[in-house]
């Protein structure tokens, strides 16, 4: 849908009216984070089956995993990661954009967690570029595709963040919010919660997620790095596992 012959010519209305209400930055992460948006992050289980399969959560401790891999697991890498990455972009400096994607790439100590990330990380710089079309995210993904980086998920979110003007404190936010929601989805599908619960599940992170948002907000590239080593062992064991429902 375009603007009338006395608007400006060629311009979509939905790029005026979003312009106007100051909306368009919150569209975006509400559509980035949205489940049906085919990134393939919702396919992963973040280590929780690895944890299902073992007997070492229950639904009573599914909350308590989830804490603690926000606070020293995504947060300190890829948040933190996220956040510096969205700066480097913003400021136009792609080349630092490559050093902390091979820098977070290098944290991630599993196969299986990298192949994971830089799986969704190009398929969502792939779809980024097509939909919102901002050259910022068609040079990254270009260089991703030649291999000049390993394009993880966490800093293909913040190139597109930056590039589609969501402050870097709303990105980092949305992109942990959208991970409880995958962890979440998993623990469904693994019968480790109900619908019901699962809400009561994200509502309870909202406190972990706003803590994790400012100790990333704080960090620099020498602090990227997790250290939930159950979670890598557990991702290791997946690896090996005879049947998954997920990729990670």
């Amino acid at each position: 849908m375009y603007r009338n012959e006395d608007d400006t010519a060629g311009e979509p209305l939905s790029a005026a009216v979003t312009a106007g209400t100051g909306l368009g930055p919150l569209l975006v992460s509400l559509q980035l984070t949205d489940s049906a948006f085919p990134s393939g992050f919702y396919t992963l289980s973040h280590s929780l089956e690895g944890f299902a399969q073992a007997g070492a959560v229950d639904p009573a401790t599914v909350p308590l995993l989830l804490h603690d891999l926000l606070l020293h697991g995504v947060g300190p890498a890829d948040a933190t990661a996220l956040a510096l990455a969205h700066r480097a972009t913003a400021a136009g400096d792609l080349t630092a954009v490559v050093r902390i994607d091979e820098h977070l790439f290098a944290t991630k100590l599993g196969r299986e967690m990298r192949q994971a990330a830089t799986r969704t990380g190009r398929q969502l710089l792939d779809l980024g570029h097509e939909v919102f079309d901002r050259p910022e995210i068609g040079d990254y993904f270009d260089r991703v595709v030649r291999r000049e980086a390993p394009g993880t998920q966490a800093v293909a979110a913040g190139v597109i963040y930056a590039a589609t003007g969501v402050p870097v404190r709303q990105a980092v936010a949305s992109d942990l919010f959208a991970f409880c929601v995958s962890f979440a989805g998993a623990a469904l599908r693994l019968r480790l919660t109900d619908h019901r619960s699962a809400q009561t599940l994200l509502r309870g992170a909202a406190p972990v997620i706003e803590a994790a948002v400012e100790a990333a907000l704080r960090r620099e590239l020498d602090d990227v790095g997790a250290t939930v080593f159950a979670s890598d062992i557990m991702s290791g064991r997946h690896e090996r596992a005879e049947a998954r429902l997920f990729a990670s």
